[in-house]
């Protein structure tokens, strides 16, 4: 950035568009961070009112040399904060508390833009376990690629600490995740013959493709119905999804992409909900379902359906 670049020698009008430019990447930044599109979309909000303050207030001679990494280090500093309230938030919530999906179809391929294929549904749902300070130091440093002392300055740690808040983060993904996650082609393939199993009634097909020691979670928030407790087990998954295939009236599915995955957007004749997958080695080893409304405000708009129930 030149000289005549810096922050402090536009007008507001400048400033606002200059800060456009980097909106989606930090609003990226805060979602991987908390898991929540709208907690993310309040930080980035919060984000460029500190910016004008500080343009507004700014000393004679102050400047920003980099505005991309210092709204970084500010998103990154009101995420943690965020992080705090959230969890205690977490703990009132009643049943099962899964991220917010990011879902987009392939009718529209701008809609992917705002997602980063890193940050999978599997990903969100191990960093849950982790503490604000070691999720927000893998997700700065392993994910946005920001160095060691840039991190120290978001947390507020030394160097030293934020190596082991990363590593110590590192260990739980690596233990929460796929050691060999499927490739995007093969996940869609996996996805797409289970709802061809499951539409058609197929039980021997479902068991084909689950794990036998699959997981389904489901996240109504007590608004709508969803199991509260996660389930495990190829044979018991498969006959609830084909009870609700029986029982199901004007429901229809359709594909999507979810956290940059293949998934699935499905209605029951009443809720709409979220489907995301975690495949490996050719299998479903994980069924992540949101169904609360308050997650799902950002659907894409009248979407639709690939097939009927």
């Amino acid at each position: 950035m030149t000289t005549d670049e810096h922050p402090e020698d536009i007008d507001q009008a400048e400033l606002a568009r200059r800060f456009e430019e980097h909106r989606q990447y930090l609003r990226r930044l805060a979602y991987s961070t908390l898991g929540s599109l709208s907690d993310a979309d309040d930080v980035v909000q919060e984000a460029w009112l500190r910016l004008q303050r500080w343009h507004e207030n700014r000393a004679p001679g102050e400047r920003i040399d980099n505005l991309r990494a210092w709204l970084s280090t500010v998103t990154g500093r009101l995420a943690l904060d965020q992080l705090g309230s959230a969890r205690a938030r977490r703990e009132q919530y009643v049943g099962e508390w899964l991220p917010e999906p990011q879902v987009s179809t392939d009718d529209d391929p701008a809609d992917r833009i705002t997602q980063d294929e890193r940050v999978t549904t599997a990903l969100l749902v191990v960093l849950e376990s982790l503490t604000p300070a070691e999720r927000t130091a893998f997700v700065l440093q392993e994910v946005f690629g920001m160095t060691g002392p840039e991190v120290a300055e978001v947390v507020g740690r030394t160097p030293a600490a934020v190596r082991q808040l990363a590593s110590r983060a590192r260990k739980h993904v690596e233990d929460g995740t796929p050691r060999f996650p499927a490739s995007a082609d093969e996940h869609g393939k996996v996805v797409s013959a289970f709802a061809l199993a499951w539409r058609t009634g197929d039980m021997s097909a479902l068991l084909g493709i689950l794990d036998r020691n699959v997981v389904l979670t489901a996240d109504g928030g007590g608004k709508v119905p969803a199991v509260r407790h996660p389930v495990r087990g190829s044979e018991l998954i498969a006959k609830l999804f084909l009870g609700w295939y029986r029982a199901a009236t004007g429901a229809w599915g359709r594909e999507v992409h979810v956290n940059g995955q293949p998934g699935l957007l499905v209605f029951d004749g009443a809720h709409p909900g979220v489907m995301s997958f975690t495949v490996e080695q050719g299998v479903i080893t994980a069924i992540h379902v949101v169904r609360n409304p308050d997650k799902l405000r950002h659907l894409p708009e009248n979407p639709e359906p690939d097939w009927y129930l």
